[in-house]
Order: structure tokens, then sequence, then C-alpha cells
């Protein structure tokens, strides 16, 4: 997984939308993009999406409400009977996350499906207290695949700025997103970098996500579907890691297809694919080559 695009649960034309987006996840979002009035009609939509379209083609997520809003175990209630590929559990601490676990064995039991197959991506520095347990993530659940970060409600929470005046994070919000990589990497799990929030600014982008890529962070969350950036990140972070390997033997980070086998077995190869295939065009705007790639970056613990 590359690429995650939120899309509001409430409108049926941008979930449709999302499905043609190249994404390699869609985020069905129940939370800050959905009005109080429309929530009873974004999960409903929610859980239509989730029944009428499979993991076969792209995997499916389900931003619900915080835990302490009240409103999660109705999200979770509306969904998890849809079977989505995870749970992207916001405003939360590690011990939320082992009561989220918790929540999707009982209604996953009920809904009779499979136990333990929804997985959960912690978004987990919106708040202060947030940043300061980013340490405790590291076996609060075999469910956990990711952990990721963002600073609108940070700052929210702070009553200042997430950027600076040149346009660059302001000093708390570095430190949470570095906070962040260095929390999944010690829980073993994915680092997802969040959204880039100027939809309009392309080279903004390509310059954060490949300064989320030179840090270390294996995907990026997205509110548009200009995605092509974002397989170019994972593209990059391939080469390096091939290039790793070949000189010094070993990587700590696996490089593993989507079903779980390892790119050292089956590595990246020359795709046409629109999905999978890093232009010409793309690749010289970044120094790369043309190169298809059909991994996925994620920390294994048979490399460590």
């Amino acid at each position: 997984m590359r690429s995650m695009l939120f899309v509001p649960a409430d409108s049926e034309r941008k979930l449709a939308r999302g499905i043609d987006s190249g994404a390699d996840a869609l985020i069905l979002d129940l939370e800050d993009s959905v009005a109080a009035a429309n929530r009873p009609t974004a999960r409903r939509l929610a859980r239509d999406f989730l029944e009428a379209h499979g993991a076969d083609r792209l995997l499916r997520y389900v931003r619900v409400n915080p835990l302490a809003s009240g409103l999660a175990l109705d999200d979770l209630g509306a969904t998890v009977a849809g079977r989505p590929d995870g749970i992207l559990l916001p405003k939360c601490l590690p011990e939320d996350v082992r009561t989220l676990d918790h929540y999707l064995a009982a209604f996953e039991a009920a809904a009779g499906a499979p136990l333990g197959k929804i997985r959960i991506i912690a978004i987990a520095t919106e708040t202060p207290q947030a940043v300061f347990a980013l340490g405790g993530y590291a076996g609060v659940s075999p469910r956990l695949e990711a952990i990721t970060w963002g600073a609108e409600d940070l700052s929210a929470c702070l009553g200042g700025n997430n950027k600076t005046i040149d346009g660059a994070y302001d000093g708390p919000y570095q430190l949470a997103r570095s906070l962040c990589l260095l929390a999944a990497a010690a829980a073993e799990v994915t680092a997802i970098d969040t959204i880039y929030t100027d939809f309009k600014d392309p080279e903004g982008l390509k310059a954060e996500c490949l300064a989320a890529r030179r840090s270390g962070f294996a995907a990026k969350m997205a509110m548009t579907d200009a995605v092509l950036l974002l397989w170019t990140l994972i593209a990059l972070v391939c080469i390096y890691l091939l290039w790793r390997r070949r000189k010094f033997g070993h990587s700590r980070l696996n490089v593993s297809t989507t079903c779980g086998r390892s790119a050292w077995e089956s590595p990246c190869t020359v795709s046409t694919t629109r999905r999978n295939f890093l232009t010409a065009e793309a690749g010289a705007r970044l120094g790369a080559t043309t190169i298809g790639c059909e991994t996925s970056i994620c920390p294994s613990s048979s490399n460590r």
C-alpha cells in the first residue's frame, strides 16, 4: 500500500470517483468531513460501498469517530459487517487501539466475519497527550498495521498555526512527525505520512513526498485523486532498497507485495499497468528511471 485517499462517506459522487482515482486504498470518512446531520447517511453509504466493492480492486478503510466521542460504536456497528480491510482510529492513545481491538472482535463475531482480519491504523498525534504516548504502541494489538500523524487537530489543541510564515511545519509538528516515524519503527508497523493540504500545489506535494521517502515513511495519505506522485514516492523507495540490498546484502525494511510475499523473491519489474507504472516524464522530473513497481513497503519482523 502506497497511497490512501480520503473520501467523505456521505457523498455518493465522491465515493464513485474514488474507485477510479488510482489510489491503493480509499478511506471512507465518517469523521471530520461529515456533518453531524449527515452521519446516518454516511454510515449507510459506507456500508453499501463496502458490500459493493471488494478488496480485489482496492483496499477499503473506514475512519470512525474517536472512541471518546461516543459515536464510534455506531460507526462500527454500521460498517464492520461490510468487512472493511481496516479502521482508521483518530485522536487515539495506545490503550484506545486495544479497546478498538475488543470492539472489532465483538462486531466481527456478531456479523459472522473472520475474527482478527480487520486491521487498525492509528492517527496518533492529534492531541498533546497522544504525542507524549507515542512510545506505547509496541505490542498493543496484533491488528495494528500502521501509525500515521496529523497536524490540523493538534494545531487546534495548541491554539496556533501549524506552519511557519515560509510554509514549513513549525517545531511542534515537526516533532510530532518525527515521533510518529519512530513510534512506528518501535512497534514494527508501517509509518504513513499525513496529507498535503495544498492540493493546488503539485510541486509542494512532490517535495513533501520526497522528504517523506528520505525520512522513511512508506505511504502517504491524500485528499485529492492526484496520486501519481505517491506511487512515485514508493517506486523510488523500492529502487533505493534494492540498491541497498545489492550493496549491503540486507535491509531492515522488507519490500513486500500486496499478497505478502517478499519482493526479494519477486522483485520490482517493468510494468505497463496504469496503477503500477512510473512514467518516463514523472521519472525524469524526479531523477528516476522508468520502472514499474508492484510492491508496497512495510516493516517486517522477518528481516530484523
